[in-house]
C-alpha cells in the first residue's frame, strides 16, 4: 500500500533487523560512533562508477576522518581513491572521466586537488591564499566555481589574507558591530563573506562573481556547492543569497543571480518573491532551470516548490503547487523529461519523481531515508539509511524497480550489534487526526517481560523522528540499554502535509503536548511489554523546551527527564539567538508586539510546578539556544531542590560533535536514566 493514501488507513510497518550472530553484542554509542558514514556520491560521466566521501571516526584524534573511495556501478571494484591523514571531501568528476576534484589540506590550506583514477598522484588546482570551501566544475570542463570567505569591499583575495594577517598583529582583542547578525549557529562575525569565484582551469586570474555583496553563498552554516551552478555555457554562474543589508537576522529572503565573468554587477532573478529561492540545477540540454522556493516570508519551514524557468529570460512555472510535500533539491533525468526530489514523508524521507510536462508525482523509493540521488543513464543512484542501518549506496530503475545494493560497508558491523526491532504506529491525536510513531522493542527483547521506556521527543519543532539512522539521537543506543523507545511525529512535524507543520505556530505547548500524552498512552496501550510506570522523556532543542514545558504541565508522568539544548523563558530567548525570523513568525510578531504569545506556552512560569529529577545538558558554543537557557533551567531545580545534574560542553555547539563527548553524552544520559527508571 502506497504511504500516500495512508491517512485513510491504519499502517503498521515492521523494520528487519539483522539475525543475531554468535559474537554479537547489544547496539551501544561505540557501536554507532564505529560506522563508517557515507555522502557525496558523484557518478561519473559514463554512468560506470560512484565516487563518494566516506567518513570514520578517529577516536585517539578525537574526530573524523573523510576520505574518497571509489566503486564501480554494480557495486564491483570498491577501492580507496585518497588516504591523506587531513582528509578530502567535496567529490566532482573531471567531464572527461578521467580524474576527480576534490577539497584538501595537504598544503596547509583548504584547496582544491585533482587525482587520476586510473592511478597517480593527486596534484593541486588552485592556489588561494584562503581557504576554499566548495567548488563546481563546468559542463565543458573550462572553467571552476569555488567559495572562499572574503572582505565584500576587497578587490581580490590577497586583500583579505592581508587584513587578517593585519588584524593578528593587533594586541587588542575587541570587536565592534553596527548591525545584526554578530554571531551565527558557533561562530561570531568578523565581516567576512562566502563568495563565489570562478577562474578558468589551470588558469591564474579569479573573478569574484559577488563582488561587493555583503552576503553569503553558500550561505552560512549549511550550505554547500549545491546552491550555485555554471549556466550551460559556462559563461555565467547562478547562485542563491541574502543581501537584504541590515534586515538579515529577521529576513528568509534568499534570491537567485546571475553573477557574470567580467565582475559587473549580479543581476537578480527571483527578486519578485520575498521568500526563500535556492538550489539552482539546469536540465541536460541547457534550456530550463529548476530550483526550489517557498512562498512565505521569514518562515524557515514553509514548503518547498520546484520551481522551472525557461532559460535565459522566458517564462516561470511553478511545477509542484498541487503536491502537499517539501521538495529537496531537484535531480533532472538523462532526457529531461523528469525531475526527481526526496521529502519528508510519514516518518519516512522518500524519492519522487515529478513530470515536467504535468506535474504528475510518482513514488520512487517510499521506505527509509534516501539522501544524495544522481540520475545517470536509465538509473538512479542513491544513499539510503533505515532505523537499523546506516547509509549504504543504492541503485534502481527510474521506476524504483531493480534496486541493487552498491556498497556493504557497514555490513560487519551491522551484524556484529543487535538491535531493536521497529513498528511504526497510528493513533488518534488532537482533533482526532492521525498521527505516527514508531515504538522500538529493546534488544534480546522477551516475550512476558516488562521493560522501561525512553520516550524522545525530536526538535525542530519542525522535524521528525522517522525511520533514519542517527548519529546523536539514535534509538538504539536505548534499545541495546535494554529501553522500549517511543518516538511520537507531533503536530508540527514534517512529512504529513503542509497544514500539518503549520499547526504547531503559536501553540507549542498546545497540539504537540496532547498528542505527545495520547501516543504515549496509545503505545502502552498496544505494547505490553512496555512498563508504563518507568518512563524517562528525552528531548533536545524544541524537545528541550518541551521537556521544560513538560515539567510544569504534566509533572506527574516521569520517572526523569532529559533536556539538552532547550529553552526555559521563550521571551528571554527571543533576545538570546541570532536567527530572528524564526521566533518572530512562531509567535507572530516581537516581544514587544506580542508579549502574550511569549508568554503563553513559556515553560518559565511554571517553575513552581516542577518536581521530576532532570538532566540538563548544553554546549557553551549554542548561539540558537544559547547556555544561559540551560545553565538557568539547572538553577531552577537546584533552587527548588529537585534532584538534577549539569553536563556542559564548553567546545560543544547545539550538537555534541566530537566522539569522546558523545560516548560521555550517552553514557551520562543512560546512567540518570537508569538511576531513576531501575528502581522500583
Amino acid at each position: 500500500m502506497r504511504v500516500l493514501q495512508a491517512y485513510l488507513v491504519f499502517l503498521l510497518v515492521a523494520i528487519a533487523v539483522p539475525a543475531v550472530e554468535p559474537e554479537s553484542h547489544p547496539f551501544t554509542v561505540h557501536d554507532m560512533l564505529a560506522m563508517d558514514r557515507i555522502s557525496d556520491p558523484q557518478v561519473s560521466p559514463d554512468a560506470a562508477r560512484v565516487v563518494f566521501v566516506l567518513r570514520s571516526t578517529d577516536l585517539e584524534a578525537n574526530r573524523g576522518r573523510t576520505d574518497l573511495w571509489l566503486v564501480g556501478a554494480d557495486g564491483e571494484g570498491l577501492r580507496r581513491l585518497t588516504s591523506h591523514e587531513l582528509g578530502e571531501s567535496n567529490p566532482r568528476w573531471s567531464v572527461d572521466g578521467s580524474s576527480v576534484y576534490f577539497l584538501a589540506s595537504r598544503s596547509g590550506s583548504s584547496q582544491i586537488w585533482r587525482i587520476p583514477v586510473g592511478g597517480g598522484e593527486a596534484v593541486q588546482v588552485s592556489d588561494e591564499p584562503l581557504d576554499v570551501t566548495s567548488f563546481a566544475v563546468d559542463r565543458q570542463g573550462r572553467r571552476l566555481a569555488y567559495s572562499m570567505d572574503v572582505f565584500p569591499d576587497c578587490a581580490a583575495p590577497a586583500c583579505t589574507r592581508q587584513r587578517l594577517d593585519e588584524r593578528e598583529a593587533v594586541a587588542s582583542t575587541g570587536r565592534i558591530y553596527e548591525s545584526l547578525l554578530i554571531r551565527h549557529w558557533d561562530t561570531w562575525k568578523d565581516g567576512r563573506r562566502s563568495h563565489v569565484f570562478v577562474r578558468e582551469v589551470g588558469g591564474q586570474t579569479t573573478v569574484d562573481v559577488m563582488r561587493g555583496m555583503d552576503a553569503d553563498c553558500p550561505s552560512k552554516p549549511f550550505g554547500g556547492p549545491e546552491e550555485y551552478t555554471f549556466t550551460p555555457d559556462g559563461e555565467g554562474v547562478v547562485f542563491t543569497a541574502r543581501d537584504v543589508g541590515a534586515e538579515e537576522a529577521w529576513s528568509t529572503d534568499f534570491d537567485l543571480y546571475l553573477g557574470a565573468l567580467d565582475g559587473s554587477a549580479p543581476r537578480g532573478l527571483t527578486e519578485d518573491n520575498e521568500a526563500w529561492d535556492t538550489n539552482p540545477v539546469f536540465s541536460p540540454d541547457g534550456r530550463t532551470l529548476a530550483y526550489l522556493a517557498m512562498k512565505r516570508p521569514r518562515f524557515e519551514a514553509d514548503r518547498m516548490r520546484v520551481m522551472l524557468r525557461a532559460w535565459p529570460g522566458g517564462t516561470l512555472r511553478t511545477l509542484t503547487e498541487d503536491w502537499d510535500r517539501s521538495a529537496g533539491g531537484p535531480v533532472w533525468s538523462a532526457g529531461g523529461e523528469t525531475i526527481f526530489t526526496t521529502s519528508a514523508n510519514f516518518g519516512q524521507r522518500s524519492l519522487f519523481a515529478i513530470d515536467v510536462r504535468s506535474g504528475a508525482v510518482r513514488t520512487v523509493i517510499e521506505q527509509g531515508t534516501v539522501r544524495s540521488v544522481a540520475a545517470a543513464g536509465d538509473r538512479l543512484f542513491y544513499g539510503l539509511d533505515h532505523l537499523s542501518s546506516p547509509v549504504e549506496l543504492y541503485s534502481a530503475r527510474a521506476d524504483g524497480s531493480d534496486e541493487r545494493r552498491v556498497t556493504r560497508i557497514n555490513d560487519e558491523r551491522v551484524k556484529a550489534a543487535r538491535m531493536g526491532a521497529a513498528e511504526q504506529f497510528t493513533f488518534a491525536g488532537w482533533n482526532d487526526e492521525t498521527v505516527y510513531g514508531y515504538a522500538l522493542k529493546p534488544v534480546d527483547f522477551e516475550a512476558g517481560r516488562v521493560y522501561p521506556v525512553a520516550f524522545l521527543i525530536h526538535g525542530g519543532p519542525q522535524g521528525s523522528f522517522g525511520n533514519d539512522f542517527h548519529y546523536r539521537w539514535n534509538p538504539q543506543a536505548y534499545t541495546g540499554a535494554g529501553y522500549a523507545v517511543v518516538m511520537i511525529d507531533f503536530h508540527g512535524s514534517v512529512g504529513y502535509g503542509q497544514a500539518f507543520t503549520d499547526s504547531i505556530s503559536g501553540d507549542w505547548g498546545g497540539k504537540p503536548l496532547e498528542d505527545l500524552q495520547k501516543g504515549l498512552a496509545a503505545a502502552l496501550d498496544r505494547y505490553p511489554w512496555m512498563d508504563g510506570e518507568r518512563v524517562a522523556a528525552l528531548g533536545a532543542s524544541y524537545g528541550g523546551y518541551m521537556v521544560n514545558w513538560i515539567a510544569g504541565n504534566w509533572p506527574d508522568r516521569f520517572r526523569c527527564l532529559v533536556n539538552h539544548d532547550g529553552n526555559l523563558d521563550e521571551q528571554m530567548a527571543y533576545y538570546d539567538t541570532e536567527e530572528l525570523w524564526f521566533p518572530e513568525w512562531e509567535r507572530g510578531g516581537t516581544p514587544w508586539d506580542r508579549p502574550d504569545a511569549y508568554q503563553k506556552h513559556n515553560p518559565i512560569n511554571h517553575v513552581a510546578k516542577w518536581k521530576t529529577p532532570m538532566l540538563v545538558i548544553h554546549g557553551a558554543l549554542d548561539y540558537r539556544v544559547v547556555d544561559t537557557q540551560g545553565i538557568s533551567t539547572f538553577t531552577a531545580l537546584q533552587r527548588r531542590g529537585i534532584p538534577s545534574k549539569l553536563l556542559y560542553f564548553p567546545d560543544e555547539n547545539h550538537w555534541v560533535s566530537k566522539p569522546h563527548n558523545s560516548i560521555q553524552w550517552h553514557e551520562t544520559v543512560l546512567d540518570w536514566i537508569d538511576r531513576w527508571t531501575r528502581l522500583e
